[in-house]
């Protein structure tokens, strides 16, 4: 008998609070083009000058097991592989098209991952497409790469909703039967709306309702994203960083930061606008600080080989993890407590972490937590820094600090910065701060 109440999705969905960190990855026939994901429909692409690329593929340094130990070290807990992007390619051993890598490279990309995701200890996560714009069915819109031809707006009866939904169906039914548990499934995505005399794509076309009930049927402990046009189990905002926690209707909802290293989740050659490491722990503290994960895309390239770019800011975002990792994992929000300038919070049962974003000159004023922190310490090397509680009395003019508020509890800080990426304080908080 399936799980499926809500009550049970919200036991088998607190590793994803938990884990607040994960990879994406997306690799396909784009990688190969180098320009992007959307190269087909940005270029205008036929199907017959696209599928090119499917001969050309030729991923031998493509290595799940490689990624899956970048991810563990970088102090991820969960990953997601792109099974089909919006061109249609299928990065499995699907029956429903020979348009597949088990097909043209006698891979299947998708038992690679899962299997070496399970070996890593880490989470399993698929994404799919709900476009595809090789496929014989899927009618034109404002985003088909044939959008602009002669004929593209006739009335083409060839292509229609009822018999691309079914594709759709099946291959997602053969994505929740063949590999094993699925931990996240991640669909890609609804444009329910008309530009350009188009009209787009919603929950109608692709059929949400019964896709995401033979979802949870399949995989009754699963998390599914927002993007089928129907509620679902989280909302993911995209190339933003959210300014305060995610809500609809007033009520706080789970959320995932979907981001990129350079602006692009497939591999883009020669795009080198690429964050810093400092941006990117920075960004993953924020979101933390908001109740949200970070779900952070590299895209290998042609040959399947993780850039060194990439390599090296997993790497680095590792190091800080490795001495920061509870101010993350199993951290959440710091409700009722007030950041100070500069800074994010999270906590962690009894701890409250302050992650500095500028390093402060002496001393750092935390307002009413005087009386309510039995320990403070620099979480990098675990030393200890004094705490000071001064009168309200005590005026600030000549070498005391004062002329703080009643109920501020002060730090005295280093001069200089520690060298990690994002200094953070680990606050042990007494039972009065808890209440």
């Amino acid at each position: 008998m399936s799980r499926s109440s809500a009550a049970d999705r919200r036991a088998d969905h607190r590793w994803f609070d938990e884990a607040r960190f994960g990879l994406f990855v997306h690799f396909g026939l784009y990688s190969v083009a180098a320009r992007h994901e959307w190269v087909m429909t940005r270029e205008r692409r036929t199907v017959e000058d696209y599928e090119r690329y499917a001969e050309f593929f030729e991923p031998d340094l493509f290595d799940a097991s490689k990624i899956a130990t970048l991810a563990k070290s970088a102090g991820m807990g969960y990953a997601v592989l792109t099974t089909k992007h919006h061109d249609g390619f299928c990065m499995w051993d699907s029956r429903f098209t020979t348009y597949t890598s088990m097909h043209h490279q006698h891979r299947d990309f998708v038992r690679e991952w899962v299997d070496a995701l399970r070996a890593a200890g880490l989470k399993v996560g698929l994404y799919h497409s709900l476009l595809d714009w090789h496929h014989p069915d899927f009618p034109y819109d404002f985003h088909h790469p044939r959008r602009d031809d002669a004929d593209a707006r006739d009335a083409h009866p060839e292509r229609t909703m009822a018999e691309y939904r079914t594709y759709l169906h099946n291959q997602v039914r053969e994505l929740l039967t063949n590999y094993g548990t699925i931990d996240y499934l991640f669909f890609d995505f609804s444009y329910p709306w008309e530009s350009d005399g188009w009209t787009g794509k919603g929950k109608e076309d692709w059929g949400s309702d019964e896709l995401l009930a033979m979802v949870r049927e399949l995989q009754p402990g699963i998390i599914v994203n927002d993007r089928l046009d129907i509620p679902a189990d989280l909302v993911t905002p995209e190339q933003y960083q959210p300014s305060a926690p995610m809500e609809i209707d007033g009520e706080r909802v789970r959320w995932e930061a979907c981001q990129t290293l350079n602006g692009s989740w497939g591999y883009d050659r020669d795009n080198l606008d690429f964050k810093s490491t400092d941006l990117i722990v920075r960004m993953l503290s924020d979101t933390v600080s908001k109740g949200g994960n970070l779900l952070l895309n590299i895209g290998p390239d042609g040959r399947g080989a993780v850039s060194p770019v990439d390599e090296h800011t997993l790497a680095e975002v590792g190091k800080w993890m490795r001495l920061h990792r509870n101010a993350i994992v199993g951290a959440d929000a710091a409700e009722g407590f007030t950041a100070p300038e500069g800074a994010v919070l999270t906590k962690r049962g009894d701890r409250l972490y302050i992650h500095l974003l500028h390093w402060p000159f002496g001393h750092l004023h935390l307002p009413d937590l005087a009386g309510k922190v039995r320990f403070a310490r620099l979480l990098n090397d675990g030393s200890e820094l004094k705490m000071t509680e001064f009168s309200p009395e005590t005026v600030a003019l000549t070498t005391e600090p004062g002329g703080q508020p009643a109920g501020t509890l002060t730090l005295e800080l280093p001069v200089r910065r520690p060298d990690v990426l994002v200094p953070v304080i680990e606050l042990y908080l007494s039972p009065d701060a808890l209440r």
